[in-house]
């Protein structure tokens, strides 16, 4: 059985990491000057790899006897856009917004996940622009339904959500950039389930 002092010296590790993390983040924060204009808008193409779970259930004469459904859960590669924004607050230091709506399809049942989220971002100014965010929220999922021998689909839910990922942008105009790259890591919690997906983005950044 864990004591209360075992549970201690376990979180000694954490604490320490935890005050490493937010020593280096206030020192690059104070360290750095920025010369980047104060607010940025994207907008772009996105895209997901996420596990969808789905109900399939058998159409036919178990329907008088009772059919049998089973549950499966597919990688689906979701495409569509994603638009954000950030305001800068302090130095490299950015209040970052984030919305996303993706979509794709198994046996003929379409889903579509959306996310919506919020956090700080960091940012070194220049013709090359390297940024890093760590942002939180929510994510939104539903699916249609798809008919035919079998009956595919998936119950509309919602979910807390949160990303960690970075990003390139390239400067072409005083007001334009070209974000190639945009990396990363997002993390959904359907059914009481944590579900690690990969997410990339790319578009146009306006800054005024």
């Amino acid at each position: 059985m864990q004591t209360s002092q075992d549970f201690l010296k376990e979180d000694v590790p954490v604490r320490i990491l935890t005050f490493l993390c937010a020593f280096t983040f206030v020192a690059l924060l104070f360290a750095m000057p920025s010369h980047a204009q104060g607010i940025e808008v994207f907008g772009g193409y996105t895209f997901v790899r996420a596990p969808v779970t789905f109900s399939q259930t058998p159409q036919g004469a178990c329907v008088i006897t009772g059919c049998t459904t089973t549950f499966t859960t597919r990688n689906l590669n979701l495409n569509g856009w994603n638009v954000g924004g950030a305001f800068k607050v302090l130095g490299p230091l950015a209040l970052a917004a984030d919305y996303s709506d993706t979509s794709g399809s198994f046996q003929g049942a379409n889903t579509h996940l959306k996310t919506y989220l919020i956090g700080p971002q960091l940012r070194f100014p220049g013709p090359i622009s390297p940024f890093a965010h760590f942002l939180i929220g929510g994510a939104h999922e539903s699916t249609t339904s798809s008919t035919g021998p079998l009956i595919t689909a998936s119950p509309t839910r919602n979910a807390f959500a949160t990303t960690l990922g970075g990003g390139l942008d390239l400067k072409v105009l005083p007001f334009i950039s070209l974000r190639p790259v945009q990396i990363d890591y997002l993390l959904t919690h359907f059914n009481s389930n944590t579900q690690n997906q990969f997410r990339y983005s790319a578009g146009i950044v306006l800054r005024f």
